[in-house]
C-alpha cells in the first residue's frame, strides 16, 4: 500500500481556467471532481519516479496537457493527448447534461433517472477511452479516470469548445 500512496496526485491546478464565465452546474461538478480527485486517486506516470505528484492540467489547441511535477513543483514530464477521439462523447455528454439539468427543474423522476443513466454511460465510455489513450504513459484507476473526464469536460466547456463541437 505504501507504493500506491506514492502514486497519487496531491495538488492539481487547472490552467487556462476561465473562472466565472462557465455554467454554474459545470463549475460545481468541476469543484467536486477536483476535491474527490485529491481525496482519492491512483496516478502513476510510467516513466516518472514515484510521487506524490502535483499536476497542472490544461486544454489548448484541442490537446490535453498533463504537466506532471513532484510535490516541490519540480518538472517530472509532460504528456500531450489529443482530444479529437473524445469529441463525440464530450458533445453527447454536454447534450445529455443540458437535458438532465433542465429535467431536474420540472420533469418526473423517471425521466431524470433515465437521463442520469445516459449521462453515466457516456461518462464511463469517456473514462475507458482515457485509460486506453494513456496506456503506456500514465496508469489510472477507473475512479480517477472518471474524475479526469469531469475536469476535461469542464475545461473544454469553459474554453468555449463545448458548444462548437
Amino acid at each position: 500500500m505504501a507504493d500506491e500512496a506514492n502514486h497519487r496526485i496531491v495538488h492539481i491546478s487547472l490552467e487556462g481556467d476561465l473562472g466565472a464565465r462557465g455554467n454554474p452546474e459545470v463549475e460545481h461538478e468541476r469543484k467536486i471532481a477536483v476535491f474527490d480527485l485529491i481525496e482519492e486517486n491512483f496516478f502513476r506516470p510510467i516513466r516518472s519516479p514515484h510521487g506524490p505528484y502535483t499536476l497542472f492540467l490544461s486544454v489548448a489547441d484541442n490537446r490535453l496537457l498533463f504537466d506532471i511535477r513532484n510535490e516541490e513543483k519540480e518538472e517530472m514530464g509532460q504528456i500531450m493527448l489529443s482530444l479529437t477521439p473524445f469529441r463525440r462523447i464530450i458533445r453527447d455528454y454536454f447534450k445529455v447534461c443540458d437535458s438532465y439539468y433542465e429535467a431536474i427543474r420540472s420533469a418526473p423522476p423517471s425521466k431524470i433517472e433515465a437521463l442520469d443513466m445516459g449521462r453515466r454511460a457516456l461518462h464511463n465510455e469517456a473514462s475507458e477511452l482515457l485509460i486506453q489513450r494513456l496506456d503506456g504513459k500514465i496508469e489510472l484507476d477507473v475512479d480517477t479516470a472518471r474524475r479526469f473526464i469531469t475536469l476535461i469536460s469542464s475545461l473544454y466547456f469553459q474554453g468555449g469548445a463545448g458548444r462548437d463541437l
